[in-house]
Formats: C-alpha cells, structure tokens, sequence
C-alpha cells in the first residue's frame, strides 16, 4: 500500500540524511507513525539514487529479530548487512529492544561512513549513555500522531469520506484521535478498540518493563485520574488528597513515579508554569496534555466533549509539532493559556476557547490576559469562530483555518 507522506516531519529530517556525524533520533509515543517515517526516508534515499544495498533498514519489533537483545548481537547483525561500499544508510526501529545499544551505535558513528538513523517509543532512548557519549552528535525529532490538518489530508489520501462541514469533522477527529491505523477502521467502536490496544502496549513494552510497579490497580487509577483530567491545573499533593479520598491512598513519590513514567512513554506531555513579571517557572501546579486526544475518549464511554481542554490540547500538540516551548502564563492576576516560544527565541501568547461569539464576559476574559501584555510579540485569540474580531491589535484566528493552513504562531 502506498503511504501517506508525513512531509511536516520529512522537511526537518531531509537536511541530514548524509551527515554521517549526527545521529538522527525518531522519537515519539507508540503507533505515531515513525516506522512509516523511517520507509519514507528509505524511499527518498532510493529516489536520490542510493543503492538497495548501501540501505541497512532493520525493524527490531519484527518477528525476525526477535533475538537481537544485545549489543554483541546488534553489532554482528550491522556487519553482515553493511558490507557494501560508500556511505551505508542504517535504519533502526525501536531500538530500545537492545541493551546497551549505545555503544554499538557510537562506534559506527565513530569510524565514520555511516548515516545513522534510530526509532524509539519512550525517553529511555534519550537517557543515560546516549546523552553522556553523544552530546551534540544526535538530533532529536520528535513526532506526534495525526494533526488536524493530517488528518484531513490523509483521509482524503486513501479515499476516506470526509464530511463536508469543517466543525463535524474536527468533532470526528477529537473523538477518533490521530493515530494514522485506526483511519482504516470504519467504525468508531473499531478504532477505540485499537487505541486501547496500544494502551496496553505501551503498559506492556514502555512501562511495566523499564519500572518495577508493584501495585498495578494503583498506577491504573493514577493514570485513569490525570487522563482525566487532562488540561486541568494540577498538582501531585492534590492528585494523592483526591485519591485518598476515593480509597487509594498514595505517596507523592509513587504519583511522581507513575506521571514521569507516562511522560517517558511519551503518553503525557507536562506543560510548566511560567510568571510572566519574574520571567521564572512556577513551581508546583503544572498542566498536563495527551499526545492524542483518543488516549481519554477511548476508555471513557461519554461523547460529549468538553471543549475548553480539548481547544487546548489541540493548539498545544499543534505548537509541539512546530517545536515550539509551551508553558502556561501568569500575568499578574491573569492566567494566559499559552506562551510559546519558537525555535528562533520569538514569543507568542495564545488564549484559546471554543467561542466567544455572544458573551462579552467571555470575550472580556480572554483578551484581557493578553491586553495586560506590554512587549510587541504576537497575541492570539484561537476559538472555532468564523465571526472574527480585531481588538487591541489582537489577532482573533479560526482553529480550523489557522491549522489547515498550516500558519505558525
């Protein structure tokens, strides 16, 4: 079957793929896509003339490899294939798998005429001794499952009915998630099951593994609860009181071990908050986001969807995919959904809500954090509006437009 082309994550990856000093790392929570990633770039390479065996492409999730589990095994496996002459590709998914894989890579790096691209589901792969003898020689690109605009794009790709209005659609999209396999079930029932499937996956193969859980219904209820409460202001103090409420009592240390482990499994993403007077983090409370909006309305049987988290998530996935820094602003008394700052050091500020058409108290509320910002970068007011409104020299953007076309904040 032919693939859909991810060119969002392509065009940051396709200036490297001859640089043989830097370590192309794919990361990103699992089913995202980044095996598919690796066969496009594999096509690419083809299509500027590599040759079949100059390419090394080893998929370690595979049947086949089943038993390469160590860095001896790894390395004999590398010789076999690279033998050809010239600079060889190598290709690794879920590298992971190998202990102390590290090493391996470090030494085909070291003697030079390999290009060196890795997959990995969990920040593991980012930890530890590829941090320590790989500083500055690899670059992170992290990928997230469909955006909106994918989303779109992809469906009408494969021959998928899209609905003609642009708003039922982000509706399907908030409860289908973006993960590219559950397209291709046609039935919402279907696509969930999937999404709980790779749930238990990342369980199984990113957690469970790598962190000793003595007490699986405790880590369950953690996770159900900061699923939950996905976007909400929160802090671990709180989270254990409202557990202990419910019958579970946890130490902070446990819930601390519990939310790193679903940030490493890149399942969460933590969102600091910033004072925008002291220009310092602020301790304590945080917000957190799902890599997929699918990971909440899989394991809860409610459609209705709460639209001010959701508006959320999605702009802040959205600015993750750009490579943008989002934190969460304190203006004074005003609180400011986002801040970003863009891989130029540039700042924008970001207020989202699913509308402010018909409520000046509402309309007031969002624009006076951003009113009370004194410097020059740029402020935005996202809703789903298409009644747009110019105020204070405040850009009112539609979500959708803004996203299928691609802007940048």
């Amino acid at each position: 079957m032919k693939l859909y082309v991810r060119e969002n994550y392509l065009k940051k990856i396709r200036a490297f793929y001859h640089t043989e000093d830097i370590i192309k790392v794919i990361t990103g929570i699992r089913r995202c896509g980044k095996s598919s990633l690796m066969e496009m770039i594999v096509d690419e390479l083809k299509s500027d003339g590599i040759s079949d065996e100059n390419i090394i492409y080893l998929d370690l999730d595979k049947r086949g490899f089943r038993k390469i589990k160590t860095a001896d095994a790894l390395e004999k496996l590398i010789e076999e294939r690279g033998t050809a002459q010239g600079t060889k590709y190598l290709l690794i998914d879920e590298i992971q798998n190998v202990a102390d894989f590290e090493e391996v890579i470090n030494g085909f790096r070291t003697d030079g005429g390999w290009s060196i691209f890795i997959t990995g589901s969990n920040s593991y792969l980012l930890s530890g001794e590829l941090v320590t003898k790989l500083t500055g020689r690899y670059l992170e690109f992290e990928m997230f499952p469909l955006s909106f605009e994918e989303y779109e794009d992809m469906k009408r790709f494969y021959g998928k009915p899209t609905d003609p209005n642009p708003m039922l659609e982000l509706n399907n999209y908030i409860l289908e998630g973006g993960f590219p396999r559950t397209l291709f079930f046609d039935d919402l029932p279907d696509k969930r099951r999937y999404v709980q499937g790779v749930i238990r996956e990342i369980f199984d193969k990113d957690i469970r593994s790598r962190l000793k859980i003595r007490n699986k219904e405790s880590f369950e209820t953690v996770r159900q609860y900061i699923i939950n409460n996905f976007g909400s202001t929160t802090s671990i103090p709180n989270i254990c009181e409202e557990l202990k409420k419910s019958g579970l009592p946890v130490t902070v240390s446990t819930v601390s071990k519990y939310i790193k482990a679903l940030t490493d499994a890149k399942v969460l993403y933590e969102c600091p908050r910033f004072d925008m007077k002291s220009k310092r983090s602020l301790r304590g409370e945080k917000k957190y986001y799902l890599a997929d909006l699918s990971l909440f309305f899989s394991e809860n049987t409610d459609n209705r969807i709460n639209y001010g988290p959701v508006i959320e998530n999605i702009i802040f996935v959205y600015a993750k995919t750009l490579d943008y820094s989002v934190s969460v602003g304190r203006i004074g008394k005003f609180e400011c959904d986002f801040i970003l700052r863009d891989p130029e050091l540039n700042y924008s500020y970001v207020q989202a809500a699913y509308t402010i058409a018909g409520s000046k108290e509402t309309e007031d509320r969002e624009y006076r954090a951003l009113e009370s910002v004194k410097d020059n970068y740029k402020k935005y007011v996202v809703t789903t509006d298409y009644l747009l409104q110019n105020r204070s020299g405040i850009s009112h953007v539609n979500l959708i437009d803004f996203m299928m076309s691609k802007k940048t904040f």
